[in-house]
């Protein structure tokens, strides 16, 4: 009886031609999954750069960046993307972030105000609701505004414009990106002061790349992919696909130039 277990003469089922496509859900958790330990690094190359609180914005625009590499499953040399991602859009995501510094101090500062009362007038409550639920578009907001930065061409106006459309017409992964974000930092805040010792680490790299995966889906749709469709032009970033409905692999051959610096479409202002 032969021994086939190193038989390389047999031939093997090999791969489907027409495989299923994965659910987000398993490709998302396969894309963590095979990049575990790059997301442990550029975490902690995110807290190196944002150490100066000023720094915040151009360290999360670069991370952003990254991770759309990631989502994409795009090639990536990670500490050379950040880096020029840090460099290339520091103008735009510096401004945005001395706004969150801001918001995030203000929203901490009404946050303890609000639970150490110990009476809340009813005028109160009504502004406070009204202060977290626009807290909440705004948090919603920043799940568009750093990788419309780093993917993007555009004015801060369009770019504030389009993400603000982006709360209401992707509703859905919002929510999910919301409940996500929501639930690692009830973790992180549950298990204080020790998870303080785990942030360099991994939860702010994981948070980042779940909002990508989540929301990046939405920015293509109604702005990535309009813009090349008025050109008569399909978006590289999405996958060839054939007549017949096939995806079609195209073999580089080690051809493609390596990547140095950030590409970024136009885009379109959403109306």
């Amino acid at each position: 009886m032969a021994f086939k277990v190193f038989d390389y003469q047999s031939a093997g089922s090999g791969v489907a031609k027409h495989g299923p496509e994965k659910k987000p859900f398993f490709k998302f958790f396969e894309i963590f999954g095979r990049k575990f330990w790059k997301l442990i690094e550029l975490n902690m190359i995110f807290v190196l750069f944002c150490i100066p609180v000023v720094t915040f914005g151009p360290a999360l625009a670069a991370l952003t960046h990254v991770m759309r590499k990631f989502t994409l499953e795009q090639p990536c040399f990670v500490f050379e993307e950040f880096y020029t991602a840090f460099k290339k859009n520091f103008k735009q995501s510096f401004v945005v972030g001395l706004v969150d510094v801001v918001c995030i101090v203000s929203l901490v500062i009404v946050f303890n105000a609000f639970f150490t009362m110990q009476h809340i007038p009813t005028e109160n409550f009504v502004m406070m609701c009204l202060f977290f639920g626009s807290g909440a578009i705004v948090l919603m907001m920043h799940f568009y505004l750093y990788v419309e930065i780093v993917a993007l061409n555009l004015k801060m106006k369009a770019i504030l414009k389009n993400a603000l459309f982006l709360v209401f017409l992707g509703v859905k992964r919002n929510f999910i990106a919301l409940v996500v974000n929501l639930a690692i930092l009830t973790v992180i805040v549950l298990f204080l002061p020790y998870s303080i010792f785990a942030l360099p680490f991994g939860p702010l790299s994981w948070m980042c790349l779940a909002t990508v995966f989540i929301c990046y889906p939405v920015v293509q749709k109604f702005i990535v992919n309009p813009y090349y469709e008025e050109r008569g032009e399909q978006n590289p970033e999405l996958p060839v696909v054939a007549e017949d409905g096939e995806k079609v692999f195209v073999d580089q051959g080690g051809s493609e130039p390596a990547v140095r610096s950030v590409t970024k479409t136009h885009g379109k202002v959403i109306k």
